[in-house]
Formats: structure tokens, C-alpha cells, sequence
């Protein structure tokens, strides 16, 4: 993950889309972290329907998302990014940026957005992004470039986003080592970016000596309780208001479908539930390069001393800038195509506002300094 030599460039033509969930430290403290990690996940569940499933190299952030695509691609990528914006506005009353900026404008800047293939499991893997295009292009979006237009008051409204496949059914992930901590970590403007690579390096082995290699997430997989916490949540995903009653019967039925699988241990068709839960440890995305690293992982008192020493000596020495969230819970949202196959996907976040607020530490500590 932290190797240089792993890295390509996206090719020419490209484009890259980024979106954020306006002021979400404060809906974090208001006790909205799901909501807002449920409207990141939903501007990759848009897009990737949007593709027809197609791959495409994409990163959850937690409070937004950001991936590349394809030239041909850019005006299903505009149309989702919209509808999602859209979507979270009705639906939550979250407001989401969203932009599209060509890569060349970012290579024109002197950055650049290059993509390596983290393979998670056997049928899942993630992009990880380097070059520090992907964050220029976040901050060019906060600071009013790019952005997708709103439509005239005039227009025909933008088409609502398919979310199939979204939901947030399992429940929360306690700690059972100690502390779910999840870190953010990011190069200092002009730091040696192999002196970068070596302390990603040294944190990914220090975590990797973790059991289950820190993933929050247990062998066995994540409980489902039922009725599922997060179903109100899941049935917004899936489809309008006048079409609700529809969405909450279809989303009990699975779930209370699901957990009786679970609680039996018996199988319907080719569905195994218990199979399917170990899938999602498996596949799930708890550590990241997204020009810099991140992870949410299950820490124990002393790993998580020795994470911070390090952290501070090499922030100490000019090389990161650093924000650590520490809770007693992850929290999972999930991306699943089709339960009948091994490729659904997992994000997993701390649910005491693990990299939104992580993030807000680095920030602060930057405006301090700054002062």
C-alpha cells in the first residue's frame, strides 16, 4: 500500500470526481455520523450503478468519497454526483459539494493522481490513490472550484441517484481489544515523500501486529440484530417517499430473513449467511492511501502507545501532520450488488466520528499553527 513503485497514473482524459459533506463536524456532535457516512457511501453506490457495475477506482472518506473515471464516462459521472447531492438534501437534509476536475488541470498544477489495486479478499479489491491530486482537487472544491452547477429554478429537477445495494443493517463493531481508533494521516507540504513512505510503512506493520491485523471487524463477521438499527437509514436508500411502504417491508423481510439464516445456520439456495458474514470481514476496507493513510482498526492500550510515539516523532520531524479519533465502536456501511456473490463491499468507520473528526484535529492543529 505504501510502495511508490505500486503506483500508476490515471491516464489521459480522465476525470476526477470528489464530493464532501458540508459541516460535518457539526452533525458528528449532533450525533449524525451515520447519516453522513451513509451519504459518502452513497456517491459510490451512485456512481457504480451509474457504470453499470463497471469497475472504477474509487476511495470512502468517511464524510464524502472521491474517485476517477474514463472520458466517456464524465457525464454519467456529472448526472450521479447531482442526483446524489440532490438525494442527501431531500432525504437528510445534508447538503454534499460535489465537482468534477480533468486531470490534466490537476497534472497542470503540479500534482498528480495515481492508482495502485489493494486486493482485499479473493472477489474485492480497492483503489488506493498517491501524487496528491485527489486531495488538491478536495480543496479546490471547498474553495468554490469546480462545483457541479445547481440546476435553474426553471429546469426539470435531477434525476434521483440508483442507490441499489447500499445499506447499513449490521450493527456497530465494539472494541474488543481495547479501543477502535482511527487515524488520518497526511505529508507536510514539502516533505521527502519516501521519508513519508517509510513512517505509512512502519504504522501499516505496527497495526498489521494487531489480531485480525486490526480490522475492526471480527473472523466470525458482524452481528445483525433485528429490527436492524440502521434500516431507516437503508429504506431512504431505496426509492422515493410515495414508494416508503414498499422500501420498509422489502428491507424488514431481508433483514428478519437474514438474522433467522444466522441464528439457524441454515442455508436458502446458494445464500449462506454465516459464509456471507465471514465475507464481509474479509472484504472489508479498514486502511487506505488516500494521498496519505488511513485506518480504523481495533487497537490495544499498548499498540496504540506505540502508534502515537511514532506519530508524533515523525511530526516532529516536518514529515506528516496527524488527527487520531478514538471510540469504543466502528461502524460499517455496505455496498452489496448481490448477496448471491462474494464481491459486496464494506466501509468501515469509527462510529464516534473516526475520519471526519480525525481530519477536523489535523485542521485545527494547522489553523494553530498557522496563528
Amino acid at each position: 500500500m505504501a510502495d511508490p513503485a505500486a503506483y500508476r497514473p490515471l491516464p489521459e482524459g480522465w476525470v476526477v470526481g470528489v464530493a464532501d459533506v458540508v459541516g460535518s463536524t457539526e452533525l458528528i456532535a449532533r450525533g449524525r455520523y451515520k447519516a453522513v457516512n451513509m451519504v459518502g457511501a452513497a456517491v459510490i453506490a451512485a456512481m457504480s450503478n451509474a457504470l453499470g457495475r463497471r469497475p472504477f477506482p474509487y476511495v470512502f472518506g468517511g464524510d464524502g468519497a472521491g474517485f476517477a473515471v474514463w472520458p466517456e464516462a464524465a457525464d454519467a459521472a456529472r448526472r450521479a454526483l447531482t442526483g446524489a447531492r440532490r438525494w442527501a438534501r431531500e432525504e437528510f437534509g445534508i447538503e454534499l459539494r460535489v465537482a468534477l476536475v480533468p486531470a490534466a488541470q490537476i497534472r497542470a498544477a503540479g500534482r498528480d493522481v495515481l492508482v495502485a489495486r489493494h486486493r482485499a479478499s479473493e472477489a474485492v479489491d480497492y483503489a488506493m490513490f498517491s501524487g496528491g491530486g485527489l486531495a488538491w482537487a478536495e480543496a479546490q472544491m471547498k474553495a468554490g472550484r469546480f462545483l457541479l452547477p445547481e440546476p435553474a429554478p426553471e429546469a426539470s429537477p435531477d434525476a434521483p441517484p440508483d442507490l441499489s445495494g447500499l445499506s447499513c443493517r449490521w450493527a456497530h463493531l465494539p472494541a474488543r481489544n481495547g479501543a477502535v481508533v482511527s487515524l488520518v494521516l497526511v505529508p507536510r507540504p514539502g516533505a521527502d515523500p519516501a521519508a513519508v513512505a517509510r513512517v505509512m510503512r512502519a504504522v501499516i506493520a505496527l497495526a498489521r501486529r494487531l489480531e485480525n491485523g486490526g480490522n475492526p471487524a471480527p473472523p466470525e463477521g458482524p452481528a445483525l440484530a433485528w429490527p436492524p438499527a440502521g434500516l431507516a437509514l437503508e429504506v431512504r436508500a431505496r426509492g422515493r417517499r410515495g414508494a416508503r411502504l414498499a422500501a420498509w417491508l422489502g428491507a424488514l423481510s431481508e433483514s428478519l430473513l437474514v438474522w433467522l439464516l444466522l441464528r439457524t445456520g441454515l442455508t436458502l439456495g446458494r445464500f449462506d449467511a454465516r459464509r456471507y458474514r465471514r465475507e464481509i470481514t474479509r472484504n472489508a476496507d479498514f486502511r487506505k492511501i488516500d494521498d496519505g493513510l488511513k485506518m480504523t482498526i481495533d487497537c490495544d492500550p499498548r499498540t496504540e502507545a506505540r502508534l502515537t510515539r511514532l506519530l508524533e516523532r515523525a511530526e516532529r520531524a516536518g514529515l506528516i501532520r496527524y488527527g487520531l479519533s478514538r471510540q469504543s465502536e466502528a461502524m460499517i456501511t455496505c455496498i452489496v450488488p448481490s448477496a448471491m456473490t462474494a464481491d459486496h463491499v464494506h466501509f468501515i468507520d469509527g462510529a464516534g466520528g473516526g475520519y471526519a473528526r480525525a481530519a477536523s484535529r489535523i485542521k485545527a492543529a494547522r489553523a494553530g499553527s498557522d496563528g
